[in-house]
């Protein structure tokens, strides 16, 4: 069975982070800048929160407010879901439809922060995952190409 740690190990444990008082223009720039759709919102390395793209949507835009005036921590998310290394990818995956959303922080047993997993990247873990046993059945039923 996968766990999150599978693609953490893959992915790597780079964590994109702004601070509560940093505005959403600047937070909005870090994502476009890195091509990513959320970032965590850390203080003194705590997790306060997340502000995603469709934070910005909603909370801003839908609003009417101003970006370069408006800070994340008036517009994050702050009820955050965690999953842990040992967490199952089918588990995170539940959880990320049930509550949907599309990031989801991963904590050690310490409760530290060291990951951050998207959809994207549970999609990819399965996809590669099904070519790679596509190729091992191809290879025991035609042998080695």
């Amino acid at each position: 069975m996968s766990m999150v740690r599978d693609i953490l190990s893959v992915k790597g444990s780079q964590v994109l982070s702004v601070g509560p008082d940093a505005t959403v223009l600047e937070a909005a720039l870090l994502m476009n800048e890195h091509k990513v759709g959320g970032l965590v919102v850390l203080e003194h390395e705590h997790l306060l929160g997340i502000i995603t793209e469709r934070d910005v949507l909603r909370r801003v835009v839908g609003e009417r407010r101003d970006p370069g005036e408006t800070l994340v921590k008036d517009v994050m998310s702050a009820e955050v879901a965690c999953c842990e290394l040992g967490t199952s990818i089918d588990e995170a995956r539940g959880v990320m439809k049930n509550r949907r959303i599309r990031h989801l922080p991963v904590i050690n047993e310490h409760g530290r922060l060291c990951g951050l997993i998207s959809i994207g990247d549970l999609n990819a873990h399965e996809t590669n995952t099904k070519e790679m046993t596509i190729h091992l059945l191809r290879e025991y039923i035609y042998g080695p190409a």
